[in-house]
């Protein structure tokens, strides 16, 4: 088979978010299952020259949006093994950052229509357009409306990835027909319309072949209307086509015994992990201790991730026996909050504000116990993260969260973290103290940590997962091959 993965971002070459990490390491996760998979995005300013050196131009076009005629360049290169495929236009894309602009609309319904065009150019035929997010959900609507009787996609599939159903590129009607070139017809029930705006979120989610998103328990939230962002009940229509699969981690990436960035390689020694607690207390200045819990966050600081709970019970927190390693960035008022504690409470909290690779692996490695009480989380990588580090998770059970950490019972011996269900301040400080109280037993937190190391988080898991849902797509097509033709 041959896959085509649509997206905005993809690591190595530009990342933001998660979607970044997912866009990257599943093609080749795929690509080692056998399917030719490759990546098309946007050649975004900021992919460093050590990648764009790699790529060269293998055609160059133009792209229509309603009465514009846009440059288009398509370019090809080898990235980690999988072949990548960018689209140039350097008034769309050449901007430090990759979101954020007025025009993102525009931007994005320029990188739809390049890609389709773009399809029409490449060196191999996809079977599968894999498309993610509201960035490329025109792809679907473009295939199954503009181009559906065009025999260069006859036989083309599509699926749609949900990683975020927060976002989903809303702008008014008339700007789309404006550069769709299309009437309102397309704006009728079963079109991109919903809420007297054009959607490009509903474009992926009403005309791709298959939905997915990043875990089996968001897939059945966001069918209900607290988690479903107004596109529920469509959700719910589609709910026969709607998957959840958990993301994976690069296991080969994301090694404790291969980690050139933290102080000590380890597997499943604790003596050998708290050796990296004391290099991260020594990095950030917190006194030095094996003995005491360190409670590590790498994280946006944003209401979805729970920051209000922390705010809430975060005087209590500081009382405890524990101290806090902090790596993130986001709105000012959680920014302010571990500021001014990190500057009146040195024993107990070092935050770093802004984001270091390096010494986000250093506090996966040096934590004991990871926090994430997310308000909503559709996958989640960085409990996945903590688990692959060795380090506890202790999460709200939403989403991804709830598919990945299985809560400790003392009576059996069983789970890998601990989790508490209500959106509550006071629940998440009772959890805490509960994994705190559990730390001092040496015997229980070992097999609490030895537990996390039974679940197969590697994208090998996914990709099966993957490839099953293009399976059945290529079947449906060998089916409707083989249909007699009538005149």
């Amino acid at each position: 088979m041959n896959i085509l993965f649509a997206t905005s971002e993809a690591v190595p070459l530009a990342k933001t978010g998660g979607l970044a990490d997912v866009a990257g390491a599943l093609p080749k996760a795929l690509c080692g299952r056998g399917a030719d998979t490759r990546i098309i995005m946007p050649k975004y300013e900021d992919i460093p020259w050590d990648f764009l050196e790699r790529f060269e131009t293998v055609d160059v076009f133009s792209v229509q949006l309603g009465w514009r005629i846009q440059y288009c360049g398509l370019l090809k290169g080898v990235v980690d093994g999988v072949v990548y495929y960018l689209i140039d236009n350097e008034y769309y894309f050449r901007r430090h950052g990759l979101y954020g602009y007025e025009d993102d609309p525009e931007r994005f319904v320029f990188f739809c229509s390049a890609v389709m065009e773009s399809i029409r150019r490449l060196d191999f035929r996809p079977d599968i357009i894999h498309c993610h997010d509201w960035q490329t959900g025109l792809i679907p609507f473009l295939l199954r409306r503009r181009y559906a009787f065009d025999p260069a996609f006859a036989g083309t599939y599509s699926v749609f990835t949900i990683h975020n159903l927060r976002y989903q590129g809303i702008f008014g009607k008339e700007k789309m027909m404006d550069l769709i070139g299309m009437g309102p017809e397309i704006f009728d029930d079963y079109g991109l319309g919903h809420n007297d705006a054009a959607n490009c979120m509903k474009g992926g989610l009403q005309f791709a072949d298959k939905l997915t998103t990043v875990s089996e328990t968001y897939a059945n939230e966001i069918q209900h209307p607290f988690y479903g962002e107004g596109l529920d009940g469509l959700l719910r229509w589609r709910a026969g086509d709607l998957s959840g699969i958990v993301n994976g981690i690069d296991t080969d990436l994301f090694d404790p015994m291969n980690d050139p960035a933290i102080d000590t390689p380890y597997r499943n020694s604790l003596p050998r992990k708290r050796r990296n607690k004391l290099a991260l207390q020594r990095e950030l200045g917190l006194p030095e201790s094996e003995e005491i819990p360190v409670i590590g966050i790498v994280s946006r600081m944003v209401e979805q991730k729970g920051f209000d709970l922390i705010e809430g019970v975060f005087g209590e927190l500081l009382d405890e026996p524990v101290q806090f390693a902090v790596l993130g960035s986001g709105d000012w008022r959680y920014e302010e909050m571990f500021r001014y504690a990190a500057e009146h409470r040195k024993d107990k909290i070092a935050v770093r504000l802004g984001y270091d690779d390096g010494l986000a692996r250093r506090i996966y490695a040096g934590s004991d116990m990871y926090l994430m009480p997310s308000l909503f989380e559709p996958c989640g990588l960085s409990q996945l993260l903590a688990l692959r580090y060795r380090t506890v998770p202790i999460v709200r059970e939403t989403g991804g969260l709830v598919d990945t950490v299985r809560p400790y019972n003392e009576y059996t011996g069983e789970g890998s973290g601990f989790s508490f269900s209500s959106y509550n301040a006071h629940e998440m400080l009772y959890t805490i103290q509960r994994a705190l109280r559990l730390y001092k037993d040496e015997n229980a937190w070992k097999s609490i940590v030895l537990n996390g190391t039974k679940d197969d988080y590697s994208w090998s898991r996914s990709a099966k997962a993957y490839l099953a849902i293009y399976e059945q797509l290529a079947s449906k097509r060998k089916e409707q091959e083989s249909w007699p033709v009538t005149s």
